[in-house]
C-alpha cells in the first residue's frame, strides 16, 4: 500500500484531497501544521509528500529544504496559491518533484500523484505463473495449461490488476477507474461484461465475485 502525507492547513480542502486520493491501495495522512507533519515524518514510511507552502507555523518549502539537506529523497508535490514563475522555480530548485497552484482540479492532482507514485514504485514483475496459467504482460502472451489465450487490451488491464493484487478484493469503483483511465464516462455494466469475458477465456480462473464490493483473484483455491 502507498502512504501519502498531506500537509494542508485548510481543513475543507484537505478533506477533499483525502477523499480524492484514498483508495484500497493508497492511504493519506493529513496534517494541519508543520509541527504535526514533522511528528508524522519521524515515523517514516511515506511514499509521497504533498506540502502546502503557506502554513500557520511556517512554510512547507522550509520543510522540503530540511528534508533534502538530510538526504530524504521522498517525492514531493508542492501546493501553493503563489502562481508566479519565480515561486515555481524556487520550489523546484529546493527539491520539489512537482508544483501545483491553487485553485486546482482534483482530477489533475490525482494524475500528478499517480505519476509520482509510479516513478518511485519498485519495478513490478511482468510474468506470472499462477494456478496453471502463464501471463507474460511484457510480451502480451497468455496461456492456460500451455494453450495460448487471446485477451483484449481491456481484459489485459483487468487481469493485471487482479493478479498483482491477488488475495485482495478490489472494489468496482477502483477497477472502473484504473481499467478505463478514470472511469467517469464508462457504464458500470462494462466491468461486469469484462469480467464475464475474462472468465470465459480463462476457464477455471479463481476470479471471485465479492457481492456488493468487487472482485478478487483468490489465493489457495
Amino acid at each position: 500500500m502507498s502512504r501519502i502525507l498531506l500537509l494542508e492547513d485548510d481543513e475543507a480542502l484537505g478533506r477533499g484531497i483525502c477523499l480524492a486520493l484514498e483508495t484500497p491501495a493508497c492511504a493519506v495522512t493529513r496534517c494541519g501544521s508543520l509541527r504535526e507533519a514533522e511528528g508524522c515524518l519521524s515515523a517514516g514510511g511515506f511514499g509521497l509528500l504533498i506540502l502546502d507552502i503557506n502554513l500557520p507555523d511556517g512554510s512547507g518549502l522550509s520543510l522540503l529544504r530540511r528534508l533534502r539537506q538530510g538526504g530524504d529523497r521522498t517525492p514531493v508535490i508542492l501546493l501553493t496559491a503563489n502562481d508566479l514563475e519565480l515561486d515555481e522555480v524556487t520550489g523546484l530548485e529546493a527539491g520539489a518533484d512537482d508544483y501545483i497552484t491553487k485553485p486546482f482540479s482534483l482530477a489533475v492532482l490525482r494524475a500528478r500523484v499517480a505519476a509520482q507514485l509510479r516513478r518511485s514504485a519498485p519495478e513490478k514483475p511482468e510474468r506470472f505463473e499462477l494456478d496453471g496459467f502463464t501471463f507474460d504482460f511484457s510480451r502480451m502472451e497468455f496461456s492456460r495449461g500451455g494453450v495460448p489465450v487471446e485477451l483484449s487490451k481491456t481484459e489485459q488491464r483487468l487481469l493485471r490488476l487482479l493478479v498483482e493484487n491477488r488475495g485482495r478484493t478490489l472494489p468496482r469503483a477502483v477497477l472502473l477507474e484504473r481499467v478505463w483511465d478514470g472511469g467517469e464516462f464508462v457504464d458500470e455494466n462494462a466491468l461486469s461484461v469484462a469480467v464475464r469475458r475474462l472468465r470465459a477465456k480463462l476457464v477455471d480462473a479463481p476470479v471471485k465475485t465479492v457481492y456488493g464490493v468487487g472482485y478478487c483473484w483468490e489465493v489457495g483455491k
